[in-house]
């Protein structure tokens, strides 16, 4: 067959299997996902630099996205909670370390990957799926309270722990990062002022192209993609409320349209990087062994410190945590770089992978919801309506605190 002909139907079977698999509750990130470990086992596309790229594409719009949507402001009222929050996810992060440094006979770092790959929630689709979960608007509030600040303090720590590997390659690539953080601000204002005025309708290429070239720096950092796109969307909403620029809907419906194309390739990339040897037997007894401990112990420390900390029964508190359970992107990037490390066997990586996918699928099956689609973007009328013409990159009108994104009645929004 042609090549051109196998990337047109390679589109098709990505954009229309599957929304069609959607109305049997099956994300369509999970069936890319799966598309993609078929594609291997049936030796097609295999080491493909076109969907490689298209893939990275995916990737950083991802992340892009999750820091446009990153209100910190948004996570003041409830801090003293928040910090508790952490705390517990800290010391549950160290003892999952230590579980399966001892188990699997890992080192510290490669053990602490593991246990992030376990326990950090993907913000941006637990975001998407509040609207539909049946939550109440304080329980939304907490949820997307604990997602946004649970992948901040995950983010750092995986920074860390890839970058201790010496004392002076630490420091080197907390000055890279540093150096990184201080060009964002005076570039975003160089560009409002000297480039904006004299080329509309162009923020989105350039929040793109800074997305790109930040993702690419931190890769070459050793800390994937994720981190320098995150930072850039991070930065850009900061300076919202400073830099003249368009329309902020504008952008973000043309990164989420940009994200729609190419998020399918992400999920049919990441399933090619599934090996023979992480779907065996064992992985999948290790996958279930994942899942029955991962989400009792995440369900029962959501529940535990709520009653403590906010005398909630738990009955509710378990609804919360089950909107906290979805682990998806987070922990198929941390198993591609766990693919790198000799000491982690194959099972255990099979083993998330699955782990992933049934956390992802368990809320809307217990729940009794559909679950959020990635390719969907979401443009809200309402919020249209109650925002000026402003852009991540410009002044503007911040939505009403406590709104919550992706809320109910709003199509799901391409997120992380």
């Amino acid at each position: 067959m042609p090549r051109d002909l196998t990337y047109i139907l390679l589109l098709f079977v990505l954009f229309v299997v599957p929304r069609f698999l959607q109305r049997y509750r099956l994300p369509s990130a999970i069936t890319s996902l799966l598309l993609g470990v078929a594609a291997t086992a049936l030796g097609l596309f295999e080491h493909d630099p076109t969907i490689a790229l298209l893939a990275t594409f995916g990737i950083v719009a991802l992340f892009l996205l999750a820091g446009l949507d990153a209100d910190v402001e948004e996570l003041r009222p409830d801090l003293p909670v928040l910090l508790q929050h952490l705390g517990a996810w800290s010391i549950t992060l160290l003892a999952v370390a230590v579980v399966v440094a001892a188990v699997f006979g890992l080192t510290p770092r490669s053990a602490t990957l593991v246990g992030l790959a376990i326990l950090t929630p993907s913000a941006g689709f637990i975001l998407d799926s509040l609207g539909s979960l049946g939550l109440s608007p304080a329980e939304q509030r907490w949820t997307k309270s604990k997602a946004i600040s649970a992948e901040f303090l995950a983010l750092g720590v995986m920074f860390v722990v890839l970058q201790s590997t010496s004392v002076g390659h630490m420091a080197l690539s907390t000055l890279a990062l540093i150096g990184l953080l201080a060009v964002l601000p005076p570039l975003f204002r160089w560009f409002a002022v000297r480039v904006a005025p004299f080329a509309p309708k162009s923020e989105f290429a350039f929040l793109l192209m800074v997305a790109m070239v930040c993702a690419s720096a931190t890769r070459a950092l050793g800390v994937y993609y994720l981190v320098g796109a995150f930072l850039v969307g991070l930065a850009a909403r900061q300076f919202r409320t400073r830099l003249p620029a368009a329309s902020s809907e504008r952008v973000l419906a043309g990164v989420e349209a940009f994200a729609a194309v190419f998020v399918p390739f992400y999920f049919f990339k990441a399933g090619q990087g599934v090996r023979p040897e992480e779907l065996g037997a064992l992985a999948f007894l290790t996958g279930m062994v994942l899942v029955v401990g991962g989400v009792a112990l995440r369900l029962g420390k959501t529940a535990l410190h709520r009653r403590l900390a906010l005398g909630e029964p738990p009955a509710k508190s378990l609804r919360i945590g089950l909107a906290l359970l979805p682990t998806l992107v987070f922990t198929l990037v941390l198993a591609d770089l766990l693919r790198d490390r000799p000491e982690v066997p194959s099972a255990l990586i099979g083993g998330l992978v699955l782990y992933t996918v049934c956390v992802t699928l368990l809320p809307a099956l217990v729940l009794r919801v559909p679950p959020s689609d990635y390719e969907a973007p979401r443009l809200d009328p309402l919020r249209d309506s109650a925002e000026t013409t402003t852009s991540p990159l410009a002044v503007g009108v911040s939505p009403p605190p406590g709104e919550a994104v992706g809320g109910s009645g709003a199509p799901a929004r391409i997120r992380s």
